[in-house]
């Protein structure tokens, strides 16, 4: 079927059945050791995209990305500086499985899992997509530059616009992440606002990272 022409219902019913993929998932070791994949929750029609690293703890027992405090610091984030609902967007991470003691993920790990992640970039089209945190954004920009550069600047992804900005769990430890965090979406707010409807077909924003 062609992307372009899909309904939200083809969509739902594709991002489920990738869901209920991922649940089976053995593709690396972490399959073996989480409590349950965590694939990805939200409007399968949404304007902004979030991708954060791998799920923690409270994920994992839960099955739902950002559900911890850093979950309820990004849901206030996207309601008062965005003015939406949580679930008017899409939250995934790169990891569908939660690694153990909440380690970095390994390189086979995100090979893995790659195809789960560009698979939900090209069916929600997000308009903006937002990594959190250093990993996400390194990966997604394919760069070695660290989040306090990348944070709050546009970048091309595909047919969408990618703003980079602190993971939450960062900003509630205060500091800079803390305080750089609400401006960057104050800048995700104003490209939503500035930002045509994209209309490159969902397999160029496929294959970036």
């Amino acid at each position: 079927m062609d992307q372009q022409t899909m309904t939200r219902a083809d969509v739902e019913a594709e991002l489920a059945r990738l869901a209920a993929e991922a649940q089976a998932c053995r593709r690396c070791p972490l399959g073996d050791v989480r409590t349950q994949a965590v694939f990805g929750v939200g409007n399968p029609q949404a304007d902004v995209m979030f991708v954060g690293e791998a799920p923690g703890f409270h994920e994992d027992k839960q099955g739902e990305p950002f559900v911890g405090a850093a979950g309820q610091l990004l849901t206030k984030l996207i309601e008062t500086k965005l003015g939406l609902r949580r679930s008017d967007v899409y939250i995934a991470n790169v990891l569908k499985c939660r690694p153990p003691g909440n380690r970095d993920p390994l390189p086979v790990e995100v090979e893995a899992c790659r195809p789960f992640l560009e698979r939900q970039l090209g069916l929600i089209r997000p308009r903006i997509v937002v990594p959190l945190g250093n990993f996400a954004a390194k990966l997604l920009l394919d760069t070695s530059t660290g989040i306090s550069r990348l944070r709050g600047k546009r970048y091309p992804f595909g047919g969408a616009t990618l703003i980079p900005t602190y993971h939450p769990a960062a900003a509630l430890r205060g500091g800079a992440a803390a305080e750089g965090i609400g401006s960057d979406f104050d800048e995700i707010r104003r490209a939503l606002d500035e930002a045509p409807v994209a209309e490159e077909p969902p397999e160029e924003q496929l294959g970036l990272f």
